[in-house]
């Protein structure tokens, strides 16, 4: 039955974005450091035309300060492999306008409570893995409401469909391998751009990995290795995944764009760690370390 659900919302998706056709936006051209230098000089042209359109303070007040480039937190990222990272992150821009996102936008025309049940299903079947990860990290509290979220969405929830676990006021709160990983003290590492899937650090792309044996070697359900059509499983749960994300690849029209992202994701990284290590003062991060060291 999951099987033939998995093919009708592929089919469903596909044909729906079919009717529009596949059309590919003109990305920009890369910029290295040198050819960025116009985009430097027209924000620095823009900062000092609202600098000039700040009031004039009453006489005998000081002005206020003006800001400076130095004034600005750091955006500097350790990014060793930042050459590859860029044709990486074209490569994903390109693939997500050309495909990925038109079959999103097809699967987002389906009727609320089928998506609904299908984004619960593969939710359900993500307890498993936080489960076992809370376990690991010495947060057997969290663990047990994980496996208590999965055993009464897989029953009363008729397989996950519903979930019925969060009206008992049992919220999901999902984790993973790379959050044990720095739970046992490992740094983010570099930062990362993953075919297909995006932004990451070492650590989390390890830790994706060790997510995706974990799942492989209990194989819930026998839809990852005792289907015949074990990969349209695959497919049907990136499409939901990618249905649920807002991100859209140079919406902008930022030249910095992968400056951005990157620094933005690698700050959420370490914030989330720094909170995890609340009450262990020896594995918080030094405070101006650069993101990824």
């Amino acid at each position: 039955m999951i099987r033939h659900a998995c093919v009708l919302i592929a089919a469903l998706a596909l044909g729906a974005c079919a009717s529009n056709g596949v059309r590919v936006r003109n990305l920009p051209d890369e910029r290295p450091a040198a050819s960025r230098a116009a985009a430097i000089e027209r924000a620095e042209a823009i900062a000092a035309r609202r600098q000039a359109a700040l009031p004039t303070p009453p006489e005998g007040e000081a002005a206020p300060p003006v800001m400076t480039p130095a004034d600005a937190p750091s955006m500097l990222v350790y990014d060793p492999w930042e050459r590859i990272n860029r044709f990486t992150y074209r490569f994903n821009a390109r693939f997500d306008e050309a495909v990925f996102l038109p079959v999103a936008n097809g699967y987002r025309r389906l009727p609320r409570p089928v998506r609904g049940g299908v984004h619960n299903f593969f939710s359900n079947l993500g307890e498993i893995g936080s489960t076992l990860n809370f376990t690991l990290q010495g947060r057997p509290v969290y663990g047990l409401r994980s496996f208590g979220r999965f055993a009464i969405n897989s029953t009363i929830g008729i397989g996950g469909l519903f979930d019925v676990a969060k009206k008992m006021h049992l919220p999901r709160a999902p984790t993973n391998f790379g959050t044990t990983l720095s739970k046992w003290g490992m740094g983010p590492g570099p930062y990362v751009v993953l075919p297909l899937i995006g932004p990451s650090s070492l650590r989390d792309s390890v830790g994706l990995a060790g997510d995706f044996g974990f799942t492989y070697a209990m194989d819930p359900g026998g839809f990852y290795r005792t289907s015949d059509n074990a990969w349209m499983f695959g497919v049907a749960n990136s499409i939901d995944l990618r249905a649920n994300i807002g991100f859209r690849y140079y919406s902008t029209g930022s030249p910095f764009e992968y400056e951005t992202i990157r620094f933005l994701y690698m700050q959420q990284r370490l914030l989330e760690d720094d909170k995890l290590h609340a009450n262990d003062p020896e594995k918080q991060r030094v405070p101006g370390l650069p993101a990824g060291q």
